[in-house]
């Protein structure tokens, strides 16, 4: 069964650039009184089907910002998770929107785009430009402000098919308007394991750097992460009511009672030691006296 999912903030956030301004005066000639509520056309084809723990196809092939023909197993090495997003760089709404949260959610996680994980965002415009793309990614890397991001965050367009079967890797659904020369599609970001897999999608405009750092610990899979990252991952669950990560209070209560056993069992230890040692002192001396021999 597939996981369906709509989403009022960036459905509405759509909807605004789906009309052409000529088609807008055409319908609503009098823009004084109230208007009749009228249905966007497509609105039911933006979506996100998730599918979590399938594997991308990694052998697709795209071009980066600066022409040359890449691979997206180019950027899974097998030991750090991957933060894929989708958008068009001539969209001044949804996409700069989501582009931007990107990078605030990023720039105030703890991790570091290029050293603990790689983005990559491709563009769902089959005609997208190189000189979009790059200016696009000058922008953001400049938002970002960590240089190592020069090599951790990766613009790539490419051909129809290619946009067409790693949207549907992610269940991702949008549209084409020809009237007013948009696309139609969720704000949502996916988080991949090393080797590809999908672990988790964030939805909205705006990414808690809490929840990013949680969704790339997950994505890990507990690859190279610390023992701290691996206690706070253990404390911590995705919750899809609130599109964000909640504590598990009964994983909090078992790490502490079993904290509390290992502090009790350490006291105890090293009483059971120090009474142990001066019984020692105690008796050492009366047990290895022997008589002295008359000479």
């Amino acid at each position: 069964m597939r996981l369906e999912r709509a989403f009022i903030v960036n459905l509405f956030v759509a909807a605004a650039f789906l009309t052409s301004p000529s088609e807008a005066q055409h319908r609503f000639v009098d823009q004084t009184g109230p208007q009749p509520a009228r249905d966007v056309p497509q609105l039911d084809e933006i979506g996100v089907d998730e599918k979590l723990d399938e594997t991308i196809p990694l052998d697709l092939s795209f071009r980066d910002h600066t022409g040359k023909k890449v691979q997206l197993k180019d950027y899974f090495d097998g030991k750090r998770p991957v933060l894929l997003s989708f958008a068009y760089h001539t969209c001044d709404t949804l996409c700069s929107m989501v582009l931007d949260a990107t990078a605030r959610g990023i720039q105030d996680a703890v991790w570091t785009a290029g050293k603990e994980y790689q983005v990559i965002t491709i563009s769902i415009d089959p005609k997208e430009t190189l000189e979009a793309t790059a200016a696009k990614r000058a922008q953001l890397l400049k938002a970002y402000g960590r240089p190592e991001a020069d090599n951790g965050w990766h613009f790539l367009v490419g051909d129809k098919p290619e946009i067409e079967r790693i949207t549907d890797a992610f269940g991702y659904r949008y549209f084409y308007n020809a009237r007013s020369g948009h696309y139609g599609h969720p704000a949502a970001i996916m988080f991949l394991t090393p080797d590809g897999k999908i672990a988790r999608y964030l939805y909205g405009l705006n990414y808690n750097p809490t929840d990013v750092r949680m969704a790339l610990l997950e994505a890990s899979e507990g690859r190279s992460i610390s023992t701290v990252e691996q206690l706070i991952l253990y404390c911590y669950a995705y919750d899809p009511g609130a599109n964000s990560y909640a504590l598990m209070a009964f994983n909090v209560m078992k790490l502490g009672g079993g904290l509390t056993v290992l502090l009790l069992g350490g006291t105890l230890a090293l009483f059971w030691l120090r009474e142990r040692r001066r019984g020692l002192l105690a008796t050492g001396p009366a047990e290895n006296d022997e008589p002295h021999q008359a000479s």
